[in-house]
């Protein structure tokens, strides 16, 4: 098998994973009443208990080992605010909903790629970001409809993973992928630990200690997928694929809870996607063209 089929194949079982891990986020907080807290930390506890499965014991002492700690903790902190903010909106909102604010992350992290990371983002690109928010406003419909607060959160969520996937850029010079997937989770289950004590609830029935269980391999799975993927293929060739999620967000959504998009979301989604993909291109031959530019160079050499 081609290795960019099995980078396309990897980040869509990934991405599979993510709704299945929101999906059930949302049936434990509103069907079974579970709190947010106790549903966060024990998200982080399973990844690290998943971690130490698939790895081994003898060899996660040696994940702390960080080139960049202080980045580390930057990142980990924004990957606990993006889990917290999530699951607090997928309580709330219709999963396609959140997914939804969520697509907007590429055109953030573009925006953002400018002052943070001293990028340049051409009028095309820039005009895919102002597209793509224009989406957004179609979706949230301000002034049409009463905006649900919880809209809030998912903008917290999304605001902060496009800073955590910032980080992580950066982050990828000094450390491995698994140091700094540990350290997320470490840091996860020591700054969720004190909300979840005070709202701990204990629950008889089994199949909730399962789902919550599960959320730690569904998360660290498809975590532990993407990094996989991008082994495989370069970056722009497989983000497009990140929007397979709304399939299965918007299907899980239906069968689960009963939830249908309106026509408003389904409409601002595709716009969301369109300028996501548009900006995936324009990266793509900004991308070939600074090679070809190199050529010269290296004929001379």
């Amino acid at each position: 098998m081609p290795d960019r089929l099995k980078a396309i194949l990897l980040v869509c079982a990934a991405v599979t994973l993510f709704s299945v891990l929101d999906t059930t986020a949302k049936y434990l907080g509103v069907r079974l009443g579970v709190p947010v807290s106790e549903i966060v930390w024990v998200r982080f506890l399973g990844q690290i208990f998943w971690m130490t499965v698939v790895l081994g014991p003898a060899r996660m002492p040696k994940l702390l080992k960080s080139n960049n700690l202080k980045l580390q903790l930057t990142r980990s902190t924004f990957m606990v605010a993006t889990t917290l903010l999530n699951f607090v909106a997928v309580k709330y909102l219709r999963l396609d909903q959140t997914l939804s604010i969520t697509f907007l992350t590429p055109l953030v992290v573009a925006a953002l790629a400018v002052p943070l990371l001293g990028e340049h983002v051409g009028w095309r690109r820039a005009l895919a970001i102002a597209v793509g928010f224009t989406g957004v406003l179609i979706v949230v419909r301000p002034g049409f409809t009463t905006i649900q607060p919880a809209f809030i959160f998912a903008f917290g969520s999304m605001l902060s993973y496009s800073l955590l996937l910032i980080v992580t850029r950066k982050l990828s010079i000094y450390d491995p992928p698994l140091v700094t997937l540990n350290y997320g989770s470490l840091v996860g289950a020591v700054a969720a630990a004190p909300f979840a004590v005070m709202d701990w609830t204990w629950f008889s029935s089994v199949d909730v200690w399962i789902m919550l269980l599960a959320l730690g391999a569904l998360g660290g799975s498809g975590h532990f997928l993407m990094i996989q993927a991008y082994r495989f293929a370069p970056v722009s060739a497989v983000t497009p694929f990140i929007y397979i999620e709304l399939i299965s967000m918007i299907t899980l959504s239906y069968f689960v809870f009963g939830d249908k998009p309106d026509q408003w979301s389904f409409t601002g989604s595709l716009v969301i996607v369109a300028s996501g993909l548009y900006l995936i291109h324009r990266e793509r031959i900004a991308h070939q063209e600074s090679l070809m530019a190199l050529e010269p160079i290296e004929e001379k050499r």
